[in-house]
């Protein structure tokens, strides 16, 4: 089991540097700043943080490997006996400044307690603004990716989950036009990891066409307005229902890396509805979960 953490570990260091150095070209503008922690009971981390970029507002992409003790209550949610676990993973959280570019947030991780070893993360896209080629091309990459894989990698199965983890219940509303996601994945190692690698390595595949298609798209300032009370909802859900953030703030993480995907400016306005028949209300109908992979563009 070690042996396979630390294969994990050197895998997640280096995408972490591959997907940076990727962003910075595409942004051009700044490069991200790196922080390393240390966790008291265990491990650490780097956190890089780009700010006020060419593209990107804020970009966030953290590398973490912490180890350790679960509390009692915490422990009894989590797959595998006892207490001790140790936990490895790459998150990010992108967003853009033009509200025409989406922000898009991923993660890969691989975690053990007790005798239990698992892989888990994803990639969703959260648009302001509907365009449907996007949509498809960001669906079709991770179609592509998980149609490599023999069970228990399912696309459809992911896509459904993605759709269903990253719904507002409060609201009624769907985050984004989702991705995929997985959790507890477990079985053969070799096989899975070879997965979540793929996965990983397809990141930019998915995320910078996008970014590259709509960047030096003219925009106004009130769709500036409306991407800014969109971000509420992903705030929203980051600080309600997101895992990696409970996970991370309830095994004694680093505060400030657990919030970076926190987008620096968000507005939130009373009972706020779309003048019908604009491109702001055709958004809440593009958000409904469709089989994107299979449309045409």
């Amino acid at each position: 089991m070690e042996a396979n953490r630390s294969r994990a570990v050197a895998y997640l260091r280096d995408l972490q540097d591959r997907i940076c150095r990727g962003l910075e070209e595409v942004d051009a503008l700044v490069r991200f700043r790196e922080d390393v922690w240390e966790r008291p009971g265990g491990g650490g981390g780097r956190s890089r943080v780009l700010t006020d970029g060419g593209v990107f507002e804020k970009a966030g992409v953290n590398f973490s490997e912490v180890f350790g003790q679960m509390s009692p209550e915490f422990a009894a949610q989590i797959p595998g006996e006892g207490l001790d676990f140790a936990a490895a993973g790459v998150s990010l959280v992108l967003h853009p400044r033009n509200p025409f570019v989406p922000t898009v947030h991923a993660n890969f991780r691989f975690l053990t307690k007790g005798s239990k070893q698992w892989f888990g993360g994803g990639a969703d896209l959260t648009p302001y603004y509907p365009y449907r080629e996007d949509a498809i091309h960001f669906h079709r990459t991770w179609k592509a990716v998980c149609t490599r894989h023999g069970p228990p990698v399912d696309y459809p199965r992911f896509k459904q989950w993605c759709d269903e983890y990253f719904f507002l219940t409060h609201r009624q509303e769907a985050r984004g036009v989702g991705g995929i996601f997985f959790d507890y994945l477990e079985g053969d190692f070799d096989q899975l990891f070879a997965f979540v690698q793929d996965c990983g390595d397809h990141f930019l595949d998915a995320y910078l066409p996008i970014v590259r298609r709509r960047r030096d798209e003219p925009y106004a300032e009130e769709q500036r307005r409306f991407q800014e009370f969109r971000r509420g909802r992903y705030v929203e859900f980051n600080l309600i229902y997101d895992r990696g953030t409970i996970f991370g703030l309830k095994t004694g993480g680093r505060t400030e890396s657990i919030l970076m995907s926190l987008p620096p400016v968000v507005r939130w306005l009373y009972d706020y509805h779309p003048q019908p028949g604009s491109r702001e209300a055709e958004l809440y109908e593009f958000l409904k979960p469709r089989d994107w992979a299979e449309l045409d563009a």
